[in-house]
């Protein structure tokens, strides 16, 4: 797998990353599509072999088929996680017996994939490097870096210097960039070069073993995720590919007369515990791929920039038990919030500032889950009581249900990706914002900026398919526009007054023309205009009502493959007749105009009127991180 750099004279990129991990393959994918030039290396000879990272949560297989990469995903036949089950010591005898089970991703949480996606981290690692190389990216292997300088006066363009050196010794590069990422784990090289200090909530109190292998075993829940908890200590049980089960197997607490933080044992030891805690069922290991110990920690770094030139993401910034399956998932979302913040800025059309809403979107996320790891990881790895063994039976929602059990439960919207929420800024509107107007913010919508935008089902009128609303535009750098047009016969104005005053000079929309919009190909469904919007428009209709050419202005008609029915009911809506409107909380006759992040976060919501007002409203927002000014207001930067 090792490649060498290619013999060139050019030695200024637009990125450096560094590392090949979760973090730094989902930045590099996203810059490369959109057509950065990226010095990408790993200091290992070949993607992860085996074990580490496993667990793909719903939101984040949300992203993965926005990027168009969940079906290389599933061809690998992933296990998928619906259900956990919980075991505990009986109330008399020995043992354990199952004391109920819970949805992974309950039904309250309006998920396209109610389930967790189990599959190796290596073999996730090598979907992303094909889709590199087919966008020209080969990662540099085994390369490292040796330091780094960012002077932003010394050189505007291109401020920071990087030295790379192969891991051997035989060769060097100094190479100049426009930006560096450290992506390469808890012990990040970056990371120490710039002084940032990692801040520990608690002293470690619990060492654990991890084992992926084949088994076999007359324990009935073994194809299920499971808490096990015994007198002789606790199991995580996790199903994965190819008859494979990953084991979290507690081996030593600070309650030990022998307990040191960085106790290890051998692959037997931790078999034998293993063998203990299940007791009275059986369990014998055909073959061991993997094995590893590991303290329990929760950590974040002081600081993810200095100078927004220089990066950090995934576990450079925040390490944490694996046992809630949210390290790859929060590397993911680290790496996409940078990387459309970068395009933006890079393309021109955002101020650089927007680069500072970087670090405190994403720390605040890892302190939430840091939170939530602490105080799950004690209650793990507490012996229980048996005297406090409730049912925990789905459905079941007991006021007596053990702290553990509890915390489970409250925690499943954040840890399946779709209770991640970013606070008010710039991006995500606020009664603060500068955008002020009696159209922005309906009282009635359901919908929070800085939130996900939620999901729907619609009809697309061109073909008649029923498509996932969400989905619809895939991760393409661009800002989408949801106008949800409500009745055609009540807003035909309104719809017109949209598309006249987009059209003004100087209007958000407008102001970001593409320079080759008159050589752009009648085909072109997502950015026939420009390349910072997407538009969609959503009719509280019967596809067999919407005529496109009749119902809508010439500029909104040119997004004919984006024009939709919302015709579909909806088991949440059952009596609506605009189900997704009435999921959005938008008058189903008078609709309204949702703006919506290149990540799928809600960045505002405006009532659609006719007149000027609902664009004067989009001009303030887009005005207050925008480069140039818009709509006759000052740029707020």
């Amino acid at each position: 797998m090792e490649s060498q750099p290619s013999r060139q004279t050019e030695t200024h990129y637009d990125i450096v990353i560094v590392g090949a991990g979760p973090v730094g393959l989902m930045l590099s994918t996203c810059l490369a599509r959109w057509g950065y030039k990226i010095k990408h290396i790993d200091n290992r000879a070949e993607p992860t072999p085996t074990g580490r990272a496993d667990g793909i949560q719903p939101r984040s297989l949300d992203l993965l088929r926005n990027m168009g990469l969940k079906s290389a995903i599933m061809a690998h036949k992933p296990a998928r996680v619906y259900e956990v089950a919980f075991w505990d010591p009986p109330k008399s005898g020995e043992g354990i017996v199952r004391t109920g089970t819970w949805a992974s991703c309950p039904n309250f949480i309006d998920a396209r994939y109610p389930f967790t996606t189990l599959l190796h981290q290596g073999l996730i690692e090598r979907v992303f490097i094909a889709d590199l190389k087919k966008n020209g990216v080969e990662i540099q292997r085994p390369w490292t870096i040796k330091g780094f300088t960012s002077d932003e006066k010394a050189d505007p363009e291109y401020p920071v210097t990087v030295d790379l050196e192969h891991v051997d010794g035989t060769a060097k590069e100094t190479i100049r960039a426009k930006y560096l990422f450290g992506g390469e784990g808890g012990k990040s090289f970056v990371r120490d070069q710039l002084k940032i200090e990692v801040k520990h909530k608690d002293p470690i109190s619990y060492v654990w073993g991890v084992m992926d292998g084949v088994v076999k075993t007359d324990f009935p829940d073994i194809k299920m995720k499971c808490t096990i908890h015994s007198q002789h200590g606790s199991i995580m049980v996790i199903p994965r590919e190819d008859n494979m089960v990953r084991l979290y197997i507690q081996i030593a607490s600070s309650t030990d007369p022998d307990f040191h933080p960085r106790k290890t044992a051998t692959t037997e030891e931790v078999q034998a515990s293993a063998k203990r805690i299940l007791a009275p069922y059986s369990i014998e290991w055909e073959r061991v791929e993997w094995y590893s110990v590991y303290p329990i920690g929760q950590g974040i770094s002081d600081k993810y920039t200095l100078d927004h030139r220089v990066f950090l993401g995934g576990d450079a910034c925040h390490t944490h038990s694996p046992k809630a399956g949210q390290g790859m998932n929060t590397a993911f979302l680290d790496a996409q919030n940078l990387a459309w913040k970068i395009h933006a800025v890079e393309a021109g059309f955002a101020s650089r500032d927007i680069l500072k809403t970087y670090e405190p979107e994403r720390k605040d996320v890892a302190e939430t889950l840091l939170s939530f790891d602490n105080k799950y990881a004690k209650l793990f790895s507490q012996k229980p009581d048996a005297s406090t063994v409730k049912s925990a039976t789905s459905g079941q929602q007991s006021a007596e249900e053990n702290e553990f059990i509890k915390t489970f439960k409250e925690a499943c919207e954040f840890t399946s990706g779709y209770g991640v929420f970013y606070k008010a800024n710039a991006l995500n509107w606020s009664p603060e914002h500068p955008a002020q107007s009696h159209v922005v913010h309906p009282t009635s919508t359901r919908l929070v900026p800085g939130r996900l935008f939620i999901n729907a089902d619609v009809t697309r009128v061109v073909d008649a398919n029923v498509v996932h609303l969400e989905q619809e535009i895939p991760l393409n750098g661009s800002f989408r526009l949801f106008i949800f047009a409500g009745k055609p016969s009540v807003t035909a104005q309104a719809l017109k007054d949209l598309a006249i005053n987009m059209s003004r000079k100087g209007s958000f929309y407008q102001a970001y023309t593409r320079p080759d919009v008159d050589t752009v190909s009648y085909h072109e469904r997502y950015n026939p205009h420009s390349l910072f919007y997407s538009v969609c428009t959503v009719f509280a209709a019967p596809r067999s009502s919407v005529e496109i050419s009749r119902d809508l202005p010439p500029l909104l008609a040119r997004y004919k493959d984006n024009v939709y029915a919302d015709d579909k009911w909806d088991r949440r809506f059952p009596d609506a007749k605009a189900a997704a409107h009435a999921k959005m909380g938008l008058d189903e006759e008078k609709g309204g105009v949702v703006v919506v992040r290149p990540d799928g976060y809600v960045g505002i919501v405006v009532a659609l009127e006719e007149g000027s007002a609902t664009v004067d409203a989009l001009n303030q927002y887009f005005g207050s991180f925008c480069t140039k000014k818009l709509g006759g207001t000052s740029a707020q930067l």
